[in-house]
């Protein structure tokens, strides 16, 4: 097992289903914060269905076509990242990240989104990078305004969650527009 450090008391691990307990204990502390923005954090509601979303993001991890890893904090899952989708031949992927408050304001996620793009672009030749949020998620548009990411547009009414329709941005990265050294 390996973990990337994001700060001194902070790191970057794989999520993986043998964690579920963990992540359903997760899930519960941030199911509040996080089911606007992720729709699997209303599904991901007692050991069973934790166990399925982890299981989903091994799946694409074994097909190469996505992958999910958390944050922890002084030992404590608080967040996490994930590669939404990845297809690597078609050099392209999308980011996703989540946090309880306890992981909040902290730069963690920041810290975390950087290591994926590095990886994306240096490691896995990506070319696009996408990020999508909706409208009314400010700090996730902050983060993808700190990676330099440029918004493509706005997608009216584009999904619908909890019985309303969400606007999503749509944000995106070129590997030509990352800067060739960054700080993990």
């Amino acid at each position: 097992m390996y973990a990337i450090p994001l700060a001194p008391d902070a790191e970057l691990r794989p999520l993986e289903p043998w964690q579920a307990p963990e992540f359903l204990a997760h899930m519960d502390r941030a199911r509040a914060t996080v089911d606007p923005w992720i729709p699997w954090a209303s599904r991901s509601t007692d050991l069973d269905s934790a166990r399925a979303t982890l299981q989903g993001y091994a799946d694409r991890q074994a097909t190469d076509t996505g992958r999910i890893y958390g944050i922890w904090l002084e030992g404590t899952l608080v967040g996490g990242v994930m590669f939404v989708r990845f297809d690597a031949q078609a050099g392209q992927c999308e980011i996703g990240v989540w946090t309880e408050p306890a992981g909040e304001g902290r730069g963690l996620v920041s810290a975390a989104v950087r290591r994926l793009i590095d990886y994306a672009f240096r490691e896995r030749g990506i070319h696009r990078i996408e990020w999508w949020n909706t409208t009314h998620n400010l700090r996730s548009r902050a983060v993808a305004q700190r990676m330099g990411m440029h918004l493509d547009g706005v997608l009216r009414e584009y999904y619908l969650h909890n019985g309303v329709r969400h606007d999503e941005e749509l944000w995106s990265l070129l590997s030509h527009e990352w800067p060739a050294e960054t700080k993990a």
